[in-house]
């Protein structure tokens, strides 16, 4: 069963998820509702007709920062690159970059402009950051995502030079203790990264300590 949402800031137990995560459409995404959302393990996704669509996977696919596998020949790539790594410095490029970075596996952005201003929202209270890498001035890589309870729920990330965004991935793992990184749905490019499935029962205590 699918939830349709109302003005009321709240939101069905995640149990009730489908196969494919989906637990609710609709509400908005104001700052309380968000932040309601990502303390229950659940995310907005995309919109479509103006509805936003809720979910909540489980098992969740997540990382835990310790675990995050730097392969030999990313290492070597680290030692010699050029490339420099700022935090925070360029929220909203980051976030736009992602919504419009073309990708084989999608014909269309889920970063609507409405998801764009909820996030940078989220960001000027302090509960979403960026991670950007550079070369040359330009912007070439990076990720955002919300933080919370010590963990990082991982929204998108990009790369315009090879290893850009696992450059990113690498310097939040090693620069916070966060007690997990959300990945949200398994792709095979993070789990040769460390990432790792876990049961929701889990994941929801660690994120709700």
């Amino acid at each position: 069963m699918i939830f349709q949402l109302t003005e009321e800031i709240v939101f069905p137990d995640p149990k009730y998820a489908d196969d494919t995560g989906l637990l609710a459409v609709g509400g908005d995404l104001s700052l309380n509702r968000l932040l309601l959302a990502y303390s229950h393990g659940i995310f907005p996704w995309f919109e479509q007709d103006e509805e936003i669509y809720w979910y909540a996977p489980q098992p969740r696919f997540v990382l835990f920062p310790e675990n995050i596998n730097v392969h030999k020949s990313m290492r070597k790539w680290m030692s010699k690159t050029s490339c420099t790594i700022t935090e925070n410095q360029a929220f909203k490029e980051v976030v736009y970059q992602c919504a419009t970075i073309s990708r084989s596996h999608e014909s269309s952005t889920w970063i609507t402009e409405r998801f764009q201003t909820a996030y940078w929202q989220l960001h000027q209270t302090g509960f979403a950051r960026s991670i950007e890498v550079w070369e040359d001035n330009e912007l070439v890589g990076g990720l955002y995502g919300v933080e919370m309870n010590d963990c990082f729920f991982g929204e998108s990330m990009f790369h315009k030079v090879s290893n850009a965004s696992k450059y990113a991935l690498i310097h939040l793992c090693r620069q916070y203790s966060y007690r997990l990184i959300d990945c949200q749905t398994y792709t095979p490019h993070l789990e040769s990264l460390g990432a790792e499935m876990i049961e929701f029962e889990r994941f929801l205590e660690i994120i709700q300590q």
